[in-house]
């Protein structure tokens, strides 16, 4: 029996290494693939990866879970450089924005680093736009850091607790850490590549992913081992503060758009848009028939045109003179 155990442990051992080689064989073909494409910056020990675009007043655009700026410069910051200065950050973990052993994944401490981020860029109170869980993370800063935004831009965004995961993130329900971390760098990429066309499809059901997803769109980014680290650690952390968050929306007196799609299979608008637009005065939610949850690119100019609106809100001289002399 001793030897039968031996014998076992040692084949785990094997095909451990073996697994853990092809995850990082197929991480440096998936990074070869879809290279980083904009610039890095160091902010608070961690290197953030970002995409800047255009002229004019200051937006920065938050992606949501496994995915990376690449979501949102896929079609969204194209329409939006033409008027504003459109900065697409990867956050800390995901894209080619690191987190180091250590550092903090829950909502205050993202907020935390995008305030700091937009600090060491020196932007001057820009616009925020966060679509999924980048828009629970946008609601952190404007709560926890008012001074560092003007206005919000949510996307079918995470407002409330959600006990259970949608379906095609259930994946990342892993608790302890050290099976999260074992998980990312043996099973995580296989399983991935087997599965990864009806992931996508999840996401965006009902719409139709577009082919070139996997690539323009960064959609492979999230297969690789450190990424599913940090989204599952993420999601595992992500209901600790929503509930006070939920206190305090009352609070909120920026200028804030609300878009959702209606057919949205990953957050449902009721829960989470018509649930927000409740507690925020005067928030109303918008709702687009027939999309669902990625709206950067199934919805793209129904979110530039709430981009727009909250821009003329917050600095409606500027706005309108800078709409004004583009239609010409």
């Amino acid at each position: 029996m001793a030897v039968e155990w031996v014998i076992a442990a040692g084949v785990f051992v094997v095909v451990c290494g073996l697994l853990w080689a092809f995850s990082a064989r197929m991480t440096r073909r998936i990074e070869a693939a879809v290279p980083g494409n904009g610039r890095f910056v160091e902010v608070d020990g961690e290197r953030f990866h970002y995409v800047e675009e255009g002229k004019g007043p200051p937006l920065v655009m938050i992606h949501g879970l496994m995915g990376s700026s690449r979501n949102l410069t896929y079609a969204l910051s194209g329409q939006l450089r033409e008027h504003f200065r459109v900065i697409t950050v990867d956050r800390p973990g995901s894209g080619y924005s690191t987190r180091q052993t250590g550092t903090a994944a829950d909502l205050p401490a993202q907020a935390r680093q995008i305030a700091a981020f937009i600090k060491t860029l020196d932007l001057d109170k820009p616009l925020v736009l966060g679509h999924s869980l980048g828009g629970a993370i946008a609601l952190a800063l404007a709560l926890d850091h008012p001074h560092a935004v003007s206005g919000l831009i949510l996307v079918a965004p995470l407002t409330h607790p959600q006990r259970v995961l949608p379906l095609v993130f259930l994946s990342l329900a892993v608790r302890p850490a050290w099976l999260r971390r074992w998980l990312s760098h043996t099973l995580t990429m296989p399983i991935g590549l087997l599965t990864k066309g009806s992931v996508v499809k999840g996401v965006f059901a009902p719409d139709a992913a577009p082919p070139d997803f996997a690539t323009r769109g960064g959609g492979l980014l999230g297969m690789r081992p450190d990424n599913f680290y940090a989204a599952s650690t993420e999601i595992n952390q992500v209901n600790d503060h929503l509930p006070n968050m939920v206190k305090r929306y009352p609070q909120l007196t920026l200028p804030i758009g609300l878009i959702y799609g209606a057919r949205d299979k990953v957050l449902d608008f009721q829960k989470h848009g018509q649930a927000l637009a409740s507690k925020v005065p005067g928030l109303k939610l918008q709702l687009v028939e027939g999309r669902g949850h990625m709206l950067p690119i199934t919805a793209t100019e129904r979110v530039v045109a709430v981009v727009e609106q909250v821009a003329k809100r917050v600095r409606p001289t500027q706005s309108a003179t800078l709409f004004a002399l583009a239609s010409k």
